[in-house]
């Protein structure tokens, strides 16, 4: 597998919506090659749009993103074979099973036919899917159609994972199976960019963090030194809590509205 110092490069990257909404305001962070990346803010800081720019599915308007070597948007389509996607609003074609829609991922990311089958009977059995053909995407929970978005993200083992918020909606036991898999990416070498609220597994299980807010990063440093990072924000009392350093940096610590009748 081909290694970039950075798998992720964004500089000074600007995005404005119609009406004057500055959802990216000079964005600037990088990702390094082997990392598990937590990329955290609140609902409408910009982690969405972030990524759709970083998987070419949307243009910026200033500033520089690249992704595995690459200018964004990308001039060698097989730039996106290196890299697996489970975006905010995942498509399917929801009138397939699981299995015949996986094996038909596979196919399309260029595996033979027996490896494609190989590679989804394994991805059905370790994330609890059913392959059965009696059993469309469509009557899939919300959960399960998740799991089904990210069996076809990483059945080519991509050189790159973006994920937009893998464990919503998803059972404990999924969320389990799923780190687990993410895990084993990691080491065999892939790079993982992921968004999540749950802010405690975050801390648990990436290497390394960037908090956006309004459109800027307002922390970077990789997970070990988030006591370091705490301290210098909240004083030597802490114990490096994410979840606290967090709220300080989007919020703060302003005085939050009440309901009169609670």
């Amino acid at each position: 597998m081909e290694h970039h110092a950075d798998v992720i490069s964004l500089t000074g990257v600007v995005r404005v919506y119609e009406g004057g909404q500055r959802a990216l305001d000079g964005l600037t962070f990088t990702v390094p090659a082997g990392s598990i990346c937590g990329f955290i803010g609140l609902n409408g800081a910009g982690k969405s749009t972030t990524i759709r720019i970083i998987s070419g599915l949307e243009e910026s308007d200033g500033g520089v993103v690249e992704v595995l070597g690459e200018r964004v948007p990308f001039q060698d389509p097989a730039v996106k074979r290196k890299m697996g996607f489970v975006l905010d609003d995942p498509f399917y074609f929801d009138w397939l099973s699981a299995r015949e829609y996986l094996v038909w991922i596979g196919r399309m990311e260029g595996l033979g036919a027996t490896e494609s089958a190989r590679r989804t009977d394994e991805l059905l059995d370790v994330l609890s899917l059913p392959g059965d053909e009696g059993q469309l995407i469509r009557t899939f929970s919300t959960g399960m159609k998740k799991k089904v978005s990210l069996a076809a993200a990483i059945i080519h083992a991509p050189e790159l994972l973006i994920l937009d918020e893998p464990l919503e909606a998803v059972d404990a036991a999924s969320a389990r199976y799923i780190r687990d898999v993410l895990l084993s990416l990691a080491r065999r070498g892939s790079t993982i960019f992921l968004t999540s609220h749950a802010l405690d597994t975050v801390q648990r299980f990436c290497t390394d963090l960037r908090i956006i807010h309004r459109g800027r990063i307002v922390l970077s440093c990789p997970t070990n030194q988030l006591a370091q990072a705490a301290r210098s924000v909240l004083g030597d009392a802490t114990e490096g809590n994410l979840e606290d350093l967090f709220l300080r940096l989007v919020t703060g610590d302003a005085e939050h509205p009440r309901l009169s009748y609670v």
